[in-house]
């Protein structure tokens, strides 16, 4: 307990005195050994690097998970050395909730069929998102991790040993430097009666400070030499993080790779399900168009959160009005469907209908014209509209 509280005393004692020299390094009052240049440069590199590697470092953690709470958790399932659970991700939830919803509305049906189709292709882009998520983790995130937690507290702790090097070195010469000039005031003014007594005490005592500054001397070179060594390995640690961020790169350019290839995966199943979802009374006449005979393009405006269309060319209304005659188009026997209207649309002239949003009318092709219009029917009223506007009701 006494060597405790003495040793308590002391550090308290040593703490007081540092305080009061930088308070006279502050105000010029008191000298200040300076660090060579080439030191100094080191030091402003490292604290540079140090900066940036965190900024860094805590912007990826922010893009891997976004989640406040979700980091927080991390945080402490790593500080406690165990094994961070796997989470789904968006994707996947998003996919199994559509999948879930087709199985009550019946997978048989064409919106239960469309929901199964996409919801799978949402967890395979979860699953592309969380080996992701894991390799830019380990290879990117990790070294970072180590070079904050390691290296730099390794660093920043030799730093703080050579600060206080310097500073006992500074006592030390002060105290040199105070035991010459008593020793100076004293020759100039020798007392008679205790000259030989109080100049020999004087002279040990500047033989004494001048070997503490020689030992504090020392010390501070040693120090400053593990120092130096230290923050040119700072050079390598650039050399290690331009090697993860390369692959940190190739995970991201990978992993947007394999998104595209899903979502390309996922337009032709739709483009192949849109032939039998559509009946053949909305595909063009071969016969009468000169076209060769498919099923027509699936129509952005019927997907949700897409906005309004353009319109469509218009290219053909001419050819068209030359041939077709609105008012003498007659509905077939088979092949008219309902329709809601997504966006409203002003007619461009007399042979078009003009459309209001959520609004319901029926609708059908004839021969001869151009894929992108059908004929719509409103009560009395009856025109060209783009399929582009609508949304096919079965």
């Amino acid at each position: 307990m006494d060597f405790n509280v003495k040793k308590l005393a002391s550090d308290a004692g040593v703490f007081f005195t540092r305080a009061v020299q930088y308070t006279e390094e502050k105000l010029g009052q008191a000298e200040k050994t300076e660090l060579d240049a080439h030191l100094e440069n080191l030091i402003a590199r490292a604290d540079c690097t140090k900066n940036w590697t965190e900024k860094i470092f805590r912007q990826t953690e922010v893009l891997l998970q976004p989640n406040p709470s979700a980091r927080i958790e991390e945080f402490f399932y790593e500080k406690l050395d165990r094994k961070i659970p796997s989470r789904t991700t968006n994707a996947e939830l998003l996919g199994q909730y559509m999948q879930d919803a087709a199985k009550d509305f019946g997978p048989g049906t064409p919106y239960g069929s469309t929901l199964i189709t996409v919801g799978e292709f949402q967890r395979r882009l979860g699953a592309a998102e969380r080996e992701f998520l894991q390799t830019s983790a380990i290879n990117f995130l990790t070294p970072l991790r180590n070079f904050l937690e390691g290296d730099w507290k390794t660093i920043s702790k030799e730093r703080r040993l050579l600060e206080n090097r310097r500073l006992d070195l500074d006592v030390c010469k002060a105290r040199l430097k105070k035991a010459k000039l008593a020793e100076a005031k004293a020759a100039a003014a020798p007392d008679f009666q205790e000259t030989r007594p109080r100049n020999y005490v004087l002279s040990a005592s500047a033989s004494a400070a001048e070997h503490e500054l020689r030992v504090a001397q020392t010390e501070f070179d040693r120090q400053a030499e593990v120092t130096r060594l230290l923050l040119e390995g700072i050079s390598s640690t650039h050399v290690n993080h331009l090697r993860c961020l390369h692959e940190f790169a190739e995970a991201e350019v990978a992993y947007y790779a394999q998104c595209h290839k899903h979502m390309q995966d996922l337009q032709k199943e739709l483009s192949r399900a849109n032939g039998d979802t559509f009946p053949d009374a909305f595909a063009v006449n071969a016969s009468t168009s000169g076209m060769s005979p498919g099923p027509a393009p699936l129509p952005t405006a019927t997907l949700p959160g897409v906005s309004s269309p353009s319109h469509p060319p218009n290219g053909s209304n001419a050819l068209e009005s030359n041939t077709l005659k609105i008012e003498e188009v007659k509905p077939p026997a088979t092949g008219t469907r309902k329709a809601k209207v997504l966006y409203d649309y002003d007619a461009a002239d007399t042979s078009e209908l003009s459309l209001l949003a959520d609004e319901l009318i029926t609708v059908y092709t004839v021969p001869g014209m151009d894929p992108d219009w059908l004929i719509g029917e409103r009560g009395n009223q009856k025109g060209k509209v783009p399929v582009t506007y609508l949304e096919l009701l079965s």
